[in-house]
């Protein structure tokens, strides 16, 4: 077999393995951040948290997430996933099952505060985790797949985080309120989401017994020979990653993709309840499920587009601007259900199809401690956003004396940030490995000098098998 047959076949093998897992861990730690979103009306009906209270321990979250951020992705880079990501699941588990004895605000605070250094250095590691098995190629693919768990946390999630909170006064509750419920069940479920990451979370290619001999020196020989080019070219250490001009510029475009995506998903579930006219339930739950349909479309759709096209850059930034163009009309058709509804879809889709594509950017300039101090310091400025989300919004509605204010803010936002990635063109970053190849197939290097890359029918035949 050649090594292209050899290099696709692991491919192929190693996505039919390892995402399922990887998807779903993302849906449980999505659901354990933006579950607050779906419990916020009878959570401040039941303990009197003030609005102002909530965006607070809302964003909070992410303060404690950007502390730890960094050490978290240097250790697993050292101690190894399986080990590393487990914990995190677990600690973060049991953190947010205590949310149910948070009646009181600075309880509120303190365990939100503690639910996001549990969760410090999840997403990037997952990130750090995915240059260990799939070239630069298919990573944007490989990267959509696990992003699919954000929009299926709350197709799956919003349903059952209606469901629970339904118990509320009701004989199968034994006391309990529905939102102590939703926090105590989905809190388990991601510890023992944990406890199956430390059995079964294969660390490597070199490990994996459902690869042949030759398929795991074709694909790690793969993997390290982009490694080494990018070590050569970007920068080496911590200190010189955290100083690089590329580095900050990518950091401020996550910043405001986040802003973008808390400010829509902390509040959707109230907004659909008021574009609806009902309190949250059921109804909402199911209703809330639209958008993140439409974002689980695109994030499987948009790179695929990429791969055909060959770029990645404008089509991003055109994304993301479509996202900021939906929040906007959000507000202005807020009396209008159907429109502001579709709208919400079009912010959901701009949004998560963005984020597969982003994520080759640094990827793809990144390599050794420096990708692990790199891809954790972007998304731990990055996710200041989702601290600097909640509060804005609700101080604009305040300010302005206008519910639509905040969906105004964060649009303005977003279409700078869109603004911004169209400006990587000037830092010589476009997501792609050097040199191209000609036609729709993209470039996966190996260790055969006499065939570098992966022709199109071997990667078509990765991507559907």
């Amino acid at each position: 077999m050649d090594h292209q047959a050899l290099l696709a076949g692991a491919i192929r093998k190693s996505l039919w393995r390892i995402m399922p897992m990887i998807t779903i861990m993302f849906v449980m730690a999505y659901l354990d951040r933006a579950n607050i979103g779906f419990a916020k009306q009878a959570y401040q009906l039941d303990t009197g948290l003030s609005d102002a209270a909530y965006g607070f321990g809302a964003g909070i979250f992410f303060i404690g997430y950007a502390l730890f951020e960094v050490p978290s992705n240097i250790f697993l880079y050292r101690t190894g996933a399986r080990l590393w990501l487990g914990r995190i699941m677990i600690t973060w588990g049991i953190v947010s099952a205590c949310m149910m004895f948070a009646h009181t605000s600075s309880m509120f605070y303190a365990l939100r505060f503690l639910l996001g250094l549990s969760e410090a250095g999840f997403f990037p590691g997952i990130l750090l985790y995915l240059t260990f098995w799939f070239p630069l190629a298919v990573r944007a693919r490989a990267t959509s797949y696990f992003l699919v768990g954000a929009p299926l946390a709350f197709i799956v999630g919003g349903p059952v985080s209606g469901l629970l909170l339904g118990l509320d006064g009701s004989a199968y509750a034994f006391g309990m309120h529905g939102w102590q419920w939703m926090f105590l069940v989905e809190g388990v479920l991601a510890a023992l989401m944990g406890i199956w990451v430390l059995l079964r979370l294969t660390e490597r290619p070199a490990e994996a017994v459902w690869l042949t001999g030759s398929e795991k020196t074709a694909l790690a020989n793969a993997v390290h020979d982009e490694d080494i080019r990018k070590i050569e070219t970007g920068p080496v250490g911590i200190l010189a990653t955290f100083l690089d001009a590329r580095v900050v510029f990518l950091a401020l475009i996550w910043f405001l993709i986040q802003i973008c995506g808390y400010g829509i998903y902390f509040f959707l579930p109230v907004q659909i309840s008021i574009i609806l006219g009902t309190k949250v339930g059921l109804a909402v739950g199911l209703v809330s499920a639209i958008p993140p349909v439409c974002a689980l479309i695109a994030v499987l759709f948009v790179p695929r587009l990429s791969e055909k096209l060959r770029e990645r850059r404008a089509l991003s930034g055109t994304v993301l601007m479509v996202g900021a163009l939906g929040i906007a009309i959000s507000g202005v058709a807020a009396d209008q259900p159907v429109i502001a509804i579709a709208a919400l879809c079009l912010a959901a889709a701009g949004h998560l199809g963005v984020q597969p594509l982003y994520w080759t950017f640094p990827s793809s300039y990144l390599g050794g401690t420096a990708a692990a101090s790199g891809l954790a310091l972007i998304n731990a400025f990055g996710n200041l956003g989702g601290f600097v989300a909640p509060n804005i919004r609700v101080w604009a509605e305040t300010y302005f004396h206008s519910p639509h204010a905040g969906l105004y803010v964060l649009a303005m936002s977003t279409g700078l940030g869109a603004l911004m990635i169209f400006a990587l063109q000037w830092f010589g970053i476009d997501g792609y490995a050097r040199p191209h190849v000609s036609c729709n197939a993209p470039q996966v290097q190996g260790t055969s000098p006499a065939k570098p890359e992966v022709s199109e029918n071997a990667l078509d035949l990765a991507e559907a098998e």
